[in-house]
């Protein structure tokens, strides 16, 4: 079970700079993050194309210049690592430094010109920390993850958060299958489909959520959103039902590359491969049957972060522990949002936990945009929350809480983006939004965002009426409270009239 509650590290470790380098078969990336909170936020990130698995199916060893290109990169990381103070330097090789013959010479010579350690990691190691990356997202995935790089390809079950044993490590990275198959998509699927029948637990995980990791696979996405329109262009978390998604990856496995260089955003650097992207995703799901296919930006990287973290830290609730720290950080009074989650429970007496989960946030959220021009505040809220990194919050639970934050600031209906969150959500998705929105502002107005009054207030339903109990005798509540635009909650909340009673 996931943790809600929000355990506060030592901070002087949240606060040391933590650098993971990721020796791949294409390219070679480090990443810093700022200290090791629960939600990773990089601070550097950059990549160099070395392509050291380049040749590898036909020779067995490393591409000799992207030896020698590597070298200087690796150097230049681990220099700016130390120039930026980082307390811990991770740097991780994986298929290609592996299964190369000269792969372990190569990483001890990057030790001796870059006075850096490298860890070789086994295929059950990758596999295992792309899983974690996942699971850093969300602590309670279930189903199967699989994470495809340049050189191989990794698949691992997960059960509601847990490793469930199986893993499977195959060499079918994009870059390797181009390379065996000749670009031929029939050579392809030959290649795969020998590889796949080696695995008998394939059905394991049937009728579960598949989740897609690696930069081939992020770009994939990208043309799913593209071909179907969705409104909300974040790749994490976007989601297709596997029926949509095997016609989407079989016709984009057959688009010229002319035709994808049109999509826009789309790295042409990808473009090569991204066929063999899509045969190697197609046959998963084919093998996997999950109901649908969740795209994840989370993989071995952050896999090696939330590895860092202390147990209970690691199962914190991601977005609330996010949505704690932007209440800390720049709302005025952050013990407020626990209190107005209490005080309006009576709206939402049959809430699922989920519901309950995303209610938390939007309260924990609610005056973190204070400072904004008030003349875009509901406008500046929506957008942020709309389009912000969160972890572990799919698409239509994004538009929901940022449509509850557009209410809460009294957004009206003519931005073009919340009515794109709309298209997202169900008619009582958008109500519930709606009415967290109304309570937040409504709770805000009488208290002045001050935690301790609304504990001395009440709010219930009454018969047809929405009903706001107050203390006659404390002088905070003044008869101009009495606004008509509580009438709005009211009626969203499916009452006839909002009524204020003095006790």
């Amino acid at each position: 079970m996931v943790s809600l509650a929000v355990r506060n590290i030592d901070p002087v470790m949240a606060q040391k700079h933590i650098a993971i380098v990721d020796i791949g078969s294409n390219s070679i990336r480090m990443v810093v993050y700022d200290g090791l909170n629960r939600t990773p936020v990089a601070i550097f990130n950059e990549k160099a194309v070395c392509a050291l698995g380049q040749g590898l199916q036909a020779s067995g060893h490393l591409n000799p210049q992207g030896k020698e290109a590597a070298i200087p990169v690796l150097a230049r990381f681990a220099r700016l690592a130390g120039a930026m103070g980082v307390s811990v330097l991770d740097i991780l090789a994986t298929a290609a430094v592996r299964e190369a013959k000269d792969g372990l010479a190569f990483a001890h010579e990057v030790e001796r010109r870059c006075g850096v350690g490298v860890t070789v990691l086994s295929g059950e190691d990758e596999a295992r920390l792309a899983a974690m990356g996942v699971l850093c997202s969300t602590p309670a995935a279930d189903g199967m993850v699989a994470d495809l790089g340049g050189g191989s390809l990794e698949v691992v079950a997960l059960d509601h958060g847990k490793f469930a044993g199986p893993f499977a490590t195959f060499p079918l990275g994009v870059l390797r299958l181009w390379e065996a198959s000749g670009g031929v998509r029939t050579v392809a699927e030959q290649l795969v489909d020998t590889q796949f029948r080696k695995v008998d637990w394939w059905g394991m995980t049937k009728g579960r959520p598949l989740y897609a990791v690696g930069g081939a696979w992020r770009a994939l996405a990208r043309l799913c959103i593209a071909q179907t329109g969705h409104p909300l262009h974040v790749l994490d978390n976007f989601t297709l039902h596997s029926t949509e998604a095997l016609r989407l990856t079989e016709l984009i496995a057959r688009q010229s590359r002319k035709s994808l260089e049109k999509v826009p955003g789309l790295s042409k650097k990808r473009l090569l491969h991204l066929p063999m992207a899509a045969i190697l995703l197609e046959k998963v799901i084919e093998a996997a049957r999950p109901s649908h296919l969740v795209f994840s930006v989370y993989g071995m990287r952050e896999g090696q972060f939330f590895k860092r973290l202390p147990p209970d830290v690691q199962w914190q609730d991601p977005l609330i522990a996010s949505c704690m720290e932007m209440a800390q950080t720049v709302g005025r009074f952050p013990e407020h949002g626990e209190e107005m989650l209490e005080w309006m429970a009576p709206l939402f007496s049959h809430e699922t936990a989920q519901q309950g989960r995303l209610r938390y946030a939007a309260c924990l959220l609610g005056d973190v945009f204070w400072n904004e021009h008030p003349d875009y505040r509901a406008e500046q809220a929506f957008l942020r929350i709309f389009r912000m990194p969160f972890m572990g919050l799919g698409h239509q639970d994004r538009a929901a809480l940022a449509l509850a934050l557009y209410a809460r600031y009294e957004g009206e209906d003519t931005l073009s983006q919340a009515a794109d969150a709309r298209s997202l959500l169900s008619d009582d998705d958008q109500r519930r939004a709606q009415v967290v929105g109304l309570a937040l502002r409504l709770g805000h107005s009488i208290s002045g965002g001050v935690p301790g009054l609304l504990r001395t207030t009440r709010l219930l339903i009454d018969n047809d009426a929405l009903v706001l109990e107050l203390p006659a005798s404390d002088p905070a509540f003044g008869p101009e409270l009495n606004d008509r635009r509580y009438d709005r909650l009211a009626r969203a909340a499916g009452c006839e009239r909002f009524e204020m009673r003095r006790v």
